[in-house]
C-alpha cells in the first residue's frame, strides 16, 4: 500500500534539505508522541548507515521497528527503510528545485506486508485508504508550512 504526495514550497532547495535531514528534530517529534526511540548507529550527523531502534503503540500493542537511512543524496534524495513484525516500510523525499527560491517536494511511504499477519492487517488499511492518504497529504502540507516559514524568518530551516 502506498501513500505519496508533493508539495511546492517558497525556499531553496538546500534549505528544504537541511530541514528533512533533520533528524533530531525528528526524534524529539517522534518521542512526544509517545514512541520509545533509540538511535543504535551513535550520535553524528545525518547520513548513510543512520539507524533506530522505536517501539511504537500501535491498536492497543507496542510494535517493534527497526529503521535505518538507505539513501542520502543531498540536495535531492532521503529515503528510509524499516522492518516491523512482516511488514517493510520505504519512506523516500525526493527534491527538485523548481528555481532558486521555489522546491517541489516528493514524498512517498509503502508498506510491503510479508507474511499474511502482516497481509490482512494492511489490507484493513486499505479499508480507509482515502481518509489515511489525506491526512498523509495535510501533514506533509503541514511540515511544508513550517519549513517556509521558518525559512522566511531567516531561522534554520
Amino acid at each position: 500500500m502506498k501513500f505519496s504526495t508533493r508539495q511546492d514550497i517558497a525556499a531553496p532547495q538546500q534549505s528544504v534539505f537541511e530541514a528533512v535531514t533533520d533528524v533530531d528534530s525528528f526524534e524529539r517529534q517522534v518521542m512526544r508522541r509517545g514512541v520509545d526511540l533509540e538511535r543504535v548507529s551513535g550520535p553524528g550527523a545525518p547520513g548513510m548507515g543512520l539507524a533506530w531502534t522505536a517501539r511504537v503503540p500501535f491498536r492497543g500493542t507496542t510494535r517493534k521497528v527497526e529503521a535505518k537511512v538507505t539513501a542520502f543524496d543531498a540536495p535531492e534524495k532521503f529515503a528510509l527503510r524499516g522492518v516491523s513484525e512482516g511488514i517493510d516500510i520505504d519512506f523516500t523525499v525526493e527534491l527538485m528545485a523548481l528555481s532558486r527560491t521555489h522546491t517541489r517536494m516528493f514524498v512517498a511511504s509503502e508498506l510491503k506486508p510479508l507474511t499474511f499477519s502482516a497481509r490482512l492487517m494492511v489490507q484493513s488499511l486499505k479499508l480507509a485508504k482515502g481518509s489515511l492518504n489525506r491526512r498523509f497529504a495535510k501533514r506533509v502540507e503541514d511540515y511544508a508550512a513550517t519549513i517556509e516559514d521558518r525559512y522566511r524568518r531567516g531561522r534554520p530551516a
